[in-house]
């Protein structure tokens, strides 16, 4: 990897980061609810592209580089899995159980699938 490729890593990897905190902001603002909701649009949304960029770079329509940079950059910064971890937990001591479940493992297979209907994509395009 190129010094030129690792400094584009790292700026990405804040603009993702810096892009999460926006729309979780904004989804807060609108969904005013106990499921957290934000983490889990960010989460899905984040698979889709990254599955997309993957398909892309596979298919030799991208270079690996920018899968580095927008991968592991900005969606790296961008998707949270720590925070899902940590909301998940959050639902479990407040005994939402049902949210709990759902946060854990239904949005975890749905950024799955998302994933790889993001492949997909970029592998036909």
């Amino acid at each position: 990897m190129s010094p030129l490729v690792f400094l584009g890593i790292c700026v990405a990897g804040g603009i993702g980061a810096a892009l999460r905190f926006v729309v979780d902001g904004l989804v807060r603002g609108r969904f005013r609810a106990v499921f957290p909701f934000g983490t889990a649009i960010i989460n899905i949304t984040g698979s889709f592209v990254l599955g997309a960029l993957t398909g892309l770079v596979l298919s030799a329509v991208l270079p690996q580089s920018w899968e580095l940079v927008l991968g592991t950059g900005i969606m790296g910064g961008y998707t949270t899995f720590s925070t899902a971890s940590i909301e998940t937990m959050r639902l479990v001591q407040d005994r939402e159980y049902t949210m709990a479940l759902t946060n854990g493992l239904a949005i975890l297979a749905v950024a799955v699938l998302a994933g790889l209907a993001g492949l997909w994509l970029g592998s036909v395009l």
